[in-house]
């Protein structure tokens, strides 16, 4: 478990191991999300940055005419 300390600014440094293990960089966006008496970071991820996460995903679908 991982502990940082909040800095008169109000600003915490991610732990090298944990960017490390997420692939965070810098100037990467994170949500910051309130869960009852806990906060959540959240790594944004831009849409090609998603292609190919779920392997062996059939993405050959048949779809009508105007979907194209």
């Amino acid at each position: 478990m991982a502990y940082v300390k909040i800095s008169p600014k109000y600003q915490i440094v991610i732990p090298k191991q944990i960017r490390e293990d997420m692939a965070l960089r810098p100037g990467d966006r994170v949500q910051v999300l309130r869960y009852q008496d806990r906060l959540e970071l959240v790594p944004l991820r831009r849409p090609s940055d998603l292609r190919g996460f779920l392997p062996g995903l059939d993405t050959t679908v048949e779809r009508e005419g105007d979907r194209v």
